[in-house]
This record gives C-alpha cells, sequence and structure tokens, in this order.
C-alpha cells in the first residue's frame, strides 16, 4: 500500500549514453510537502535524474520505476509530466528573449477562443500569476529587457499556471545575487506553505541548509545518502563530505599575495546602453589592477558589472562615450575582441551558452578556439595532435567529466560547460583575465580547484578581475574589491577592511569614488 506522506519515489533508476553511464540504481523518495534537495558534483547525475522524472528523457529510455501519488508512471514527454502536476525549471532558462511576459508564460497554453488569442484575458492572467510571485512588471514587457533574476520568477509563475504539485527547480539562484536569491528562496518557503512539493538542486549549500527539510545526495550517478535536516546535526561540511567523499578543511586554497607593480588602468570610462542611448551603463569608471593581483567586482543584479567588462573586452557592449585604457604604461585602443585577445586580455563571460561556447563544437574545438594560432602551422593548418593534447591536459586539470574531448559540449553538464570555457581563456594564457561569475552552477570540490588555477594565475605575476554575485566568494579570493551601483564604482576596499557589511554598504549608495 503506498504511503500517504509520500509524494513521489523512483526506484532503482538508472540512465545510459554512449560511453557514460549517468545513472545507477538510484534511489530517491519525496515527502508530501517538504522541500527536498538533490546535491552532488557536476556531472554527478542530477539533472539527468530530473529529467527523467519530468519526462524529457521518457519511459522506455531508462531502467527502473517512478511512483508518483502512488501511481506507477509512464511519461512518454514533458507535457504528461506536467500534466500530472509536475513541472520542472531547467538551470538554462526556456524564455524566448524577443517575446513578451505573457507570451512566455501561456506559450503553447495559449487562451483563445476560435483561434484567436484573447490578449486582454491572458495578460490579466499573468498580471495575477507574476503577483503571486513578487512581480510588479507589464505583462507586454520583452523578456529581454527584464533581469535574469526576474525572468527565473516569471519562470515560476508560469509554472503556477500549469496547476504545479511538484515543482523541480534545477540551480534556481546560481545567476541571482544574493538579495534576489534570498526572495526566491523566500518564495519557495510560500509554497511550501500552500501544499506544494518542491525539489531543489544546487551548489549554494548555505541556502540548501537554510531551505532544505531533507538532502539527497548523488556521487557518480549513484545515490549515496539522504540526511534529515529537520532532525539536526546537517551543516555544509556534512553535506560536502557526502558529495566529494571527503572533508574540505578549507573553502579557499592557502595563498600568498606576491602583488608588483600597476599593469592595468581604466579611467573615465564611459558607455552608452546599446538599446537605449540616453541610458549610462557605465557613468565614468576608474579603476587598476597591479601584477599578481586578484580584483573583485561586487554589485547587486542589474548594477552594471557585466556591462563594464564586456565593453573593456574589446568594446563588445553598448556604444563607448569616452576613457582611456591604459596596459603596461601605455594607452590602448582595444575595440574589438581579436584585439583585446592580441593585448593579452581573456574574458570568461557570465552566459556560457549564448557567449561562451558554439554549441555545436566539440570540447577540444572550443578549448583551442580563442587562440588557433598556437596549434596551427604558418600555413594556418591546425595541428590535430596539438589539439588533442591541449584540451586533454585542461580536461584533466579541470577534472571536467566527459567520455572524451572529441564529445559535444552541448552533451555536457552546464558545470562541466563552465570548465571548458575556462580552460578554453586559459589557453590563450592572458595576462589579464576577467572572469565573470566563474563558478556558476560549480560544486564545491571543483570550485575549490578553479580557486587554485586563479591563485595560481596571480602567482605567476598575472591579473585577475572576478565578477561574482557571492560576496563570501570575493571575500576569499580577492586582494581588493571594487563596488559597482546604477553603473557607477562607489568604491572600493582593501581583502584587511571588506566584510559582507561594508560591501552591501558601497553597493547600495549611489555616490561614484575615484579608485
Amino acid at each position: 500500500m503506498a504511503d500517504p506522506d509520500v509524494i513521489l519515489e523512483m526506484r532503482d533508476i538508472s540512465k545510459s549514453f554512449p560511453g557514460v553511464k549517468a545513472l545507477q540504481h538510484v534511489n530517491f523518495t519525496v515527502k508530501r510537502g517538504e522541500v527536498h534537495a538533490i546535491c552532488g558534483e557536476n556531472g554527478a547525475g542530477k539533472s539527468t535524474l530530473m529529467k527523467v522524472l519530468s519526462g524529457v528523457w521518457p519511459y522506455g529510455t531508462y531502467e527502473g520505476d517512478i511512483y508518483y501519488n502512488g501511481d506507477l508512471c509512464t511519461f512518454k514527454d514533458i507535457r504528461a509530466s506536467e500534466h500530472a502536476g509536475i513541472v520542472i525549471i531547467h538551470q538554462e532558462l526556456a524564455l524566448i528573449p524577443e517575446l513578451s511576459i505573457a507570451e512566455n508564460m501561456f506559450i503553447g497554453n495559449e487562451n483563445a477562443k476560435s483561434g484567436v488569442i484573447d490578449w486582454v484575458a491572458t495578460n490579466n492572467k499573468a498580471r495575477e500569476l507574476l503577483a503571486r510571485v513578487g512581480l510588479r512588471e507589464d505583462p507586454e514587457t520583452p523578456i529581454k529587457n527584464i533581469g535574469v533574476g526576474k525572468q527565473q520568477l516569471v519562470e515560476i509563475a508560469k509554472a503556477l499556471n500549469k496547476d504545479v504539485k511538484l515543482l523541480i527547480l534545477d540551480e534556481p539562484t546560481a545567476a541571482l545575487n544574493e538579495e534576489d536569491s534570498q526572495h526566491l528562496l523566500d518564495l519557495i518557503r510560500g509554497l511550501r506553505s500552500k501544499g506544494i512539493t518542491c525539489v531543489i538542486i544546487s551548489h549554494k549549500l548555505n541556502e540548501i541548509e537554510a531551505i532544505a527539510n531533507s538532502i539527497t545526495i548523488i556521487r557518480d550517478g549513484q545515490t549515496v545518502e539522504t540526511l534529515d535536516v529537520d532532525a539536526g546535526g546537517v551543516n555544509e561540511d556534512r553535506i560536502i563530505k557526502g558529495m566529494v567523499g571527503r572533508s574540505l578543511e578549507s573553502r579557499f586554497p592557502e595563498h600568498t599575495p606576491k602583488i608588483g607593480e600597476k599593469f592595468f588602468e581604466i579611467s573615465g570610462w564611459t558607455v552608452r546602453h546599446p538599446q537605449v542611448p540616453e541610458r549610462l551603463v557605465c557613468k565614468g569608471s576608474n579603476f587598476f589592477v597591479r601584477q599578481g593581483e586578484i580584483v573583485g567586482f561586487a554589485g547587486l543584479m542589474g548594477a552594471g558589472r557585466t556591462e563594464l567588462m564586456r565593453s573593456i573586452f574589446g568594446r563588445s557592449y553598448g556604444t563607448f562615450v569616452s576613457g582611456r585604457m591604459v596596459l603596461d604604461g601605455k594607452e590602448v585602443v582595444l575595440d574589438s575582441v581579436s584585439k583585446a585577445i592580441d593585448a593579452g586580455i581573456g574574458y570568461v563571460t557570465e552566459d556560457r551558452k549564448v557567449l561562451g561556447l558554439n554549441l555545436l563544437d566539440s570540447i577540444k574545438t572550443t578549448t583551442v578556439s580563442a587562440e588557433l594560432s598556437k596549434i596551427a602551422s604558418k600555413m594556418g593548418i591546425i595541428d590535430r595532435h596539438a589539439e588533442f593534447s591541449a584540451a586533454e591536459d585542461y580536461r584533466k586539470q579541470l577534472r571536467t567529466k566527459t567520455p572524451s574531448v572529441d564529445y559535444g559540449v552541448s552533451k555536457l553538464s552546464g558545470g562541466n560547460q563552465q570548465k571548458v570555457v575556462l580552460a578554453k581563456w586559459l589557453f590563450t594564457d592572458p595576462e589579464l583575465l576577467i572572469l565573470d561569475e566563474p563558478t556558476r552552477g560549480i560544486d564545491v570540490g571543483a570550485k575549490y580547484e578553479i580557486y587554485g588555477i586563479i591563485q595560481r594565475l596571480a602567482e605567476q605575476g598575472k591579473g585577475v578581475i572576478v565578477v561574482s554575485s557571492e560576496l563570501p566568494e570575493l571575500l576569499g579570493l580577492s586582494d581588493r574589491i571594487y563596488t559597482i551601483c546604477e553603473g557607477a564604482i562607489t568604491g572600493v576596499l582593501d581583502k584587511a577592511e571588506a566584510n559582507q557589511e561594508s560591501l552591501m554598504r558601497l553597493m547600495t549608495t549611489t555616490t561614484a569614488k575615484s579608485a
């Protein structure tokens, strides 16, 4: 007889791909009305398990059984699981930028009469659903004109319209700053109080510890254990031990800064918004980087951190108005991405799928793509052996989980895709490496390794800029931290004087300060 307290049970689930055993006899049980977290390293099988549950990988393509509300499920597609009340919000949001909020919310589920959409009713219903998740946006606003945090809330509002009973959120706060993350967590608590069961996948262990009733840990495609958070005794260190099979004594490797002379400087940097010319996204910014220094940039969502970095990297964002860039004591004009790369600047983008990767390429092709001259003859012929060797070296260094570097990047988990983007720019051997949200979607063990790589770059005398929404990450890595608010740099703090309170104070002021 089915347990009335259990809404979901996945028994002995196995799933294979060519060359990869993604899931091996996984067992997963979720109680009704709880928030149940799934934790594990990148490539552990977390997202694959949820895709099996939601019908993305349909019945017959996996082994094992799924019981939902006591009934055996044979979902043939995602529409079938949604009809049952199971809705998944993927790590990469499934929204169409050019369509409005309302159009995105009701696509495939249009409010129509005789084949004609009732836009008044659609917008009114959208407005009602948006209010339930705390958004006051005009439903006719294009998705591309709202931030990632609000887009995440639109996805949840969209799920509420489907009469969701079991909501799956895959890395819901990965792209959010702390304020937006807290708002989303409060929303999940509100959904729980209304009887909606939530399954959440996240690498942010502090959030998991704060919100989850239970935690299931998956390692190498197998369930390791389920922890009862409500019973007590569960903390971040305990979760980490289950995830990586060992304890991490410190989240950041030991590092003694060896800071040299100033070699990169921006002054009076002013840039207009690409679509709204009267809006300045960078307002007379001034900052510098010294050799061997790790410089952090903190700011709330929409503050202009990414806009500043992209405009510096070959003026690849916005319309340049004024400003000076000095590199190695000489003023330079780097008005294209190729010039920026040639000058020794690399940029790991915030949005890996749109700006960081060509999803049609293999891992090896991607790894060398930003500096082909290193593996090409004078005639421009690629040395395929050198290409393979370079990609294989970075695969081992970053512990990218893949059967081979010939594998397509589109087939990798989000965290492993992030590692490939990082490898691409490390291969260029830059003098200044800009990292925009470098550990987004990265598990705690891999974060430690990436922090070590960042520190080793600094020890080699390179300059590193780290943009992050996670203040503990900036505080643990950076030698100095600049703060940005509404497109203006509002302050800079040395490591010794920086803490979350002092940073937040500067992140919310509108008074610009010089470096």
